[in-house]
């Protein structure tokens, strides 16, 4: 498949719940360590476990993964996870924040509130990724970051464990590309021949 793509792109946020743990882990475990985008987590996950998810995906990363802390800048080619029970937010001065509003789609972190944050801090230079999850939780964002210009990617439904959610996205709004998650971790790897490190 021929993607439009070039070298204008700021950062990538990904979104999943149920079912979407394996193919974030393998696409981190195809990343190179060189990878140049930040790129935002925000992933379903149990409120009071505070330890080892993190440690899970970094595995078999190539990129450190890291939990920011609440006003953290943001650094090119770095991994954030949302924390436990935090919303994850970016900031126009290019910061991290965090946040224990009341839950979104029953989320906390919610996919909706870290995608449209980003939208608004990334504009057209963002490319939002949803992967498998059982609710509509990141729906709203991607109609966000479509309307604001950027690129939107859900995982096939086909294929996914629990397809809810790129479902609910794809009635949202017109998504760009409907992938499988091997043809996700491709549009990032070919993205990457575009920036001259």
């Amino acid at each position: 498949m021929r993607y439009q793509l070039s070298d204008r792109y700021r950062a990538i946020v990904i979104g999943g719940s149920a079912g979407s743990f394996q193919p974030i882990t393998k696409l981190l475990s195809k990343l190179p360590s060189e990878f140049p985008l930040p790129i935002f987590l925000c992933l379903h996950r149990l409120k009071h476990v505070r330890h080892g998810f993190t440690e899970a995906l970094s595995i078999k990363s190539n990129k450190v993964i890291e939990e920011p802390n609440d006003k953290d800048p943001i650094r090119a080619g770095r991994v954030y996870l949302a924390p436990a029970n935090y919303h994850l937010l970016t900031e126009p001065n290019r910061q991290l924040s965090l946040s224990t509003e009341e839950m979104v789609n029953n989320s906390r972190p919610s996919i909706d509130l870290t995608f449209e944050s980003a939208a608004h801090t990334y504009g057209d230079r963002l490319i939002g990724i949803l992967y498998s999850g059982a609710n509509s939780d990141g729906a709203e964002g991607m109609k966000l970051i479509k309307a604001l210009g950027g690129i939107t990617i859900i995982q096939d439904p086909e294929e996914c464990m629990i397809n809810t959610m790129p479902l609910a996205a794809q009635n949202k709004t017109q998504i760009d590309y409907c992938l499988e998650s091997d043809e996700i971790i491709n549009f990032l790897l070919e993205l990457h021949k575009y920036y001259h490190l």
